[in-house]
């Protein structure tokens, strides 16, 4: 016997969605976004890029195939994004609450009992998602059966980088070269891209002045909510541009990148969260296919002369990224590491570690 109670996503404008718990038995809020991913919900889960979100899955299954174990390898998650769930709740259509698959330690269920996160089953999450590419992205919540109401949050309106980056100064993986992290919210396998590739890393925080460091380059990270509120880092990145030394940066990295150049950045309707993106190469013929999550992106159209865009996205001609004309400074929007998703461009690292 299953323990599940009847639940409502409730949407900010009034929209209800019915269905059933599985996971913690609580309330909660956030924004709802879509994911059109097929797998991968460990790693989107703990990917700090889902801070204060309501994640919609739209695979109609979810839960079939378990959560791996919790463990560590060269000090960063073996498995996991970060070191615990980021996404305030997690929607499907149907949960499977059998699952099998030879690295699975518990279900999905458990683990989100384990860190007090709600799952929702049971919900057209074809209708949903459909409600949110026509009306964009909005507030929601969820109410358990027996549970306490509460009141909408807006993620938007908070410093979330703050609130997911590393605290105080850590080294990972050895090497001749040295490349400061800035941990906007990174995720751990793009520190699994750096340090295979023989560089040390130091990962610091959000606002830290990195410039007093000795480094060969500068790596910035993938983070949550709005770039606007990390001005911080902006600041020191146009410190590391008068240095010169080479500069890249992923998702919320492009936009802080681009802020720092004098590019002006907006939010999304809905958002890109996908593993099946195509962003084409400015300048080629060359289309990959990139796994994404975010919901701001760079008006391209406000870059100074000396910038120009490197990636563009195909499905709706957004900005993927971005690159200065002669010094070693470019960005992706998209995930290079992906984790899930493709890896088709983990060549992105390499052409980084090249410059170095």
């Amino acid at each position: 016997m299953h323990n599940s109670l009847p639940a409502v996503l409730i949407l900010e404008d009034g929209t209800r969605f019915e269905g059933k718990s599985f996971g913690f038995k609580g309330s909660t809020s956030g924004e709802v976004v879509f994911n059109t991913a097929m797998t991968g919900y460990p790693e989107s889960l703990t990917d700090p890029s889902y801070e204060g979100q309501i994640l919609v899955t739209t695979y109609p299954i979810l839960g079939n195939y378990g959560v791996p174990p919790r463990r560590e390898k060269n000090d960063v998650s073996e498995y996991y994004e970060s070191d615990h769930i980021h996404a305030r709740a997690i929607v499907c259509q149907d949960y499977s609450w059998d699952h099998s698959h030879w690295q699975a330690d518990r279900s999905l269920a458990q683990w989100l009992n384990e860190e007090n996160i709600v799952g929702i089953y049971g919900i057209d999450t074809r209708a949903l998602t459909k409600h949110l590419r026509e009306k964009g992205s909005m507030l929601g919540k969820i109410i358990v059966d027996g549970c306490d109401d509460v009141e909408f949050y807006d993620p938007n309106k908070e410093n979330l980088v703050a609130k997911v980056s590393c605290s105080e100064v850590e080294y990972h993986g050895n090497g001749d070269k040295t490349v400061v992290l800035v941990d906007c919210g990174v995720k751990h396998n793009i520190i699994r891209c750096l340090t295979r590739r023989g560089v040390r890393v130091v990962r610091v925080p959000w606002d830290y002045d990195f410039t007093y460091i000795p480094y060969d380059g500068l790596f910035i990270s993938n983070g949550p909510g709005n770039p606007d509120m990390a001005e911080t880092t902006v600041e020191n990145i146009r410190k590391a541009m008068e240095i010169g030394k080479p500069i890249c940066g992923i998702c919320m990295g492009n936009q802080l990148l681009s802020k720092a150049a004098g590019a002006r950045i907006y939010k999304l309707k809905y958002g890109h969260r996908s593993h099946n993106q195509p962003v084409m190469r400015t300048g080629t013929n060359q289309c990959y296919v990139t796994s994404q999550n975010h919901g701001f992106a760079v008006d391209q159209s406000t870059l100074p002369a000396d910038w120009e865009p490197l990636f563009v996205n195909m499905n709706d001609g957004t900005n993927e990224g971005i690159r200065h004309k002669s010094k070693p400074f470019f960005s992706a929007q998209f995930h290079p590491e992906a984790s899930s998703g493709p890896k088709d461009t983990e060549f992105f690292f390499d052409e980084f570690i090249q410059m170095l």
